[in-house]
C-alpha cells in the first residue's frame, strides 16, 4: 500500500489534499490518503507500516519539519516520499525539483540533519533557523492567517525594516570563536540555501557538508538595508561585505541583547534571545 499522507493546513486552500487526490487518481498503486494532521502519532503510524508499505507527505516545509522530528532517530524501514506543495517549498527548491513533476525520496535527508537548541529544547531543522526582520516576518504572517487573511511576507519585509522591526546587537559564537555585531538585521544559520520562499541567504551552503552557514546582515542603515535585501533572493547580497558576514562551522550560538521572534523550517517562535546549532 502507498499512502498518502496531506496535510490540509500547507499551502493554499485544500492544495494539499487535492494534490494527494490527483496523484492517487494517475499511479496504478493501491493508495489510501490520511488527513497527517488526524494521526495521534505519526511516528507510532510509521512503526506499523507492513513491510511493503510506503508513503508520500503532500506538504510545506513545516510538514517535513514535523515528520523528521517524529522519525529522526529510527531505522528507516519503508521508503518516504515527499510532493512539495506547500507555501515555501524552500527544502524542494534546494534539491532541484520545483514544480512537483517527481516524487522526492527523503528517507536519507531526514538522518542527516543539524539540531537547533533553544532554551533547552533540541529539534531537527530542513531548512534553517531565522533569526531578527525573519522571525518578525513570520510572527506578523501567523496573525495574519489567524485573521483569515492571505500574508506578503516581502510586503511584510519591508514595512517591518522602514517602522517596526528595530536591529539587535548580536555575539555569535562559530565553534568556539567569539564576534560581536551592532545593528543586526537578520541572523539565520542554514543547512540548505533557501528559506522564506525563495530567499537564499547562504548561497554556497550544501547540505552534503559536515557544517551549517551563519549569515548577520549587520551595521547598515534602514535605507541601505532596504536597498540590498531584494538581492537575497539570488544571493547576491553577500557581495556585501561590509554589511553582510557569512561564517562557516559545526557548532553555532547567536546571542542577542533582546528577545525577538524566530522561526524554524516556517515555524514561529516569540521572545526568544539565544539559539545554538549543531550540526550532525
Amino acid at each position: 500500500m502507498r499512502y498518502l499522507l496531506y496535510n490540509p493546513f500547507s499551502g493554499e486552500e485544500n492544495f494539499s489534499y487535492n494534490s494527494a487526490v490527483s496523484y492517487s487518481e494517475t499511479t496504478d498503486l493501491p493508495t489510501d490518503l490520511i488527513d497527517i494532521t488526524k494521526l495521534e502519532s505519526f511516528r507510532a503510524f510509521y512503526e506499523n507500516l507492513e513491510a511493503n508499505d510506503d508513503m508520500v507527505i503532500f506538504g510545506g516545509d513545516g510538514s517535513l519539519n514535523k515528520v523528521a522530528n517524529q522519525l529522526f532517530d529510527l531505522s528507516l524501514k519503508n521508503n518516504m516520499y515527499y510532493y512539495p506543495c506547500g507555501t515555501g517549498n524552500d527544502f524542494a527548491r534546494d534539491v532541484g525539483v520545483t514544480d512537483g513533476s517527481e516524487l522526492i525520496y527523503i528517507n536519507d535527508y531526514i538522518k542527516k540533519l543539524p539540531v537547533v537548541t533553544i532554551n533547552g529544547v533540541e529539534s531537527k531543522f530542513i531548512n534553517g533557523v531565522g533569526f531578527g526582520i525573519d522571525g518578525y516576518c513570520c510572527e506578523v504572517g501567523d496573525k495574519l492567517k489567524s485573521q483569515h487573511k492571505k500574508p506578503n511576507y516581502t510586503a511584510i519585509a519591508i514595512s517591518g525594516l522602514l517602522f517596526h522591526f528595530k536591529p539587535v546587537n548580536a555575539t555569535v559564537t562559530i565553534d568556539g570563536q567569539k564576534t560581536t555585531f551592532k545593528k543586526v538585521w537578520i541572523a539565520p544559520t542554514m543547512f540548505g540555501r533557501y528559506y522564506g520562499g525563495g530567499m537564499m541567504p547562504t548561497p554556497n551552503q550544501n547540505r552534503d557538508d559536515e557544517s551549517v552557514s551563519l549569515m548577520v546582515f549587520h551595521g547598515s542603515s534602514k535605507l541601505k538595508t532596504l536597498m540590498i535585501f531584494p538581492s537575497i533572493f539570488k544571493g547576491e547580497h553577500i557581495k556585501n561585505k561590509k554589511y553582510v558576514t557569512v561564517l562557516k562551522g559545526s557548532d553555532v550560538t547567536v546571542e542577542f541583547d533582546r528577545p525577538t521572534a524566530l522561526q524554524i523550517d516556517g515555524e514561529t517562535m516569540l521572545n526568544v534571545s539565544a539559539y545554538n546549532v549543531k550540526s550532525r
